[in-house]
C-alpha cells in the first residue's frame, strides 16, 4: 500500500472528478474522495493548508493502482484533536486497505506531539465502516451530531498497531507515505 499526498493543485483535479494521472481501478476518483480533494482545495484557499494533514490517495503499490483517499479534515486544532475520512472505490472494498491506511495514517498522526486525539466519524448504518475502524485501533466513543465517533486517544496508543509504520515526516513532506507490504488484516 502506497499514501500519496495530493498537493492543493492535483487535488483540484481530483475535485472536479479528473483522474489526475492516477490509474483508478474503477476509472475515476470516487464520489467521496472528489468531496476529500475538495475539502483539502478550500483548506488552500482559506490559508489553512498544511503538509501532511490533507488527503492522500490510496493505492496498491506493487499494481500502481488508486483505490480511493484518506485524509485528514484539517490540521490538529488547539486541543490536539483530528479528525480522518476514507472512501475506496467500490472494486477495492473488503481487502483491508482501509483498515491498513486508516492504521497507518492515525499512527503517523498521533506520532506528532501535537495530537492528543485521532477521530473518524461514520454513519450508524455503515457497519462495514465502523469494522475498518474497530481493526485499525479505534474505539466507539459515542454518538455525535446522529453520527457514530471512534478515536484513538495517542497517550492509550501504545501497541504496535499504533506505531507509524514510516518515517512519516518526510515522506508526508515528499510525494507521500508508503507502508510498504501490505499485511493481511
Amino acid at each position: 500500500m502506497a499514501l500519496r499526498a495530493l498537493l492543493p493543485t492535483t487535488a483540484a483535479r481530483v475535485a472536479d472528478g479528473d483522474p489526475a494521472g492516477f490509474d483508478w481501478i474503477d476509472g475515476t476518483p470516487p464520489e467521496a474522495t472528489s468531496g476529500g480533494a475538495g475539502i483539502a482545495v478550500r483548506a488552500a484557499a482559506a490559508g489553512r493548508y498544511r503538509p501532511g494533514w490533507g488527503v492522500f490517495v490510496l493505492s496498491d503499490a506493487a499494481a500502481g493502482t488508486a483505490l480511493g483517499s484518506i485524509g485528514f479534515h484539517g490540521p490538529p486544532d488547539a486541543e490536539g484533536f483530528v479528525e480522518i475520512g476514507y472512501d475506496l472505490s467500490p472494486s477495492a472494498r473488503g481487502a483491508g486497505w482501509a483498515t491498513d491506511a486508516a492504521r497507518l495514517l492515525a499512527g503517523w498522526a498521533i506520532a506528532h506531539p501535537e495530537v492528543r486525539t485521532v477521530c473518524a466519524l461514520t454513519e450508524p448504518e455503515n457497519v462495514p465502516s465502523q469494522r475498518v475502524l474497530v481493526r485499525a485501533g479505534f474505539r466507539f466513543v459515542g454518538e455525535r451530531d446522529g453520527m457514530r465517533a471512534y478515536e484513538i486517544d495517542a497517550s492509550a496508543a501504545t501497541d504496535a498497531d499504533a506505531a507509524p509504520a514510516t518515517d512519516a515526516d518526510a515522506s508526508a513532506d515528499a510525494a507521500g507515505v508508503n507502508a510498504g507490504n501490505r499485511p493481511p488484516s
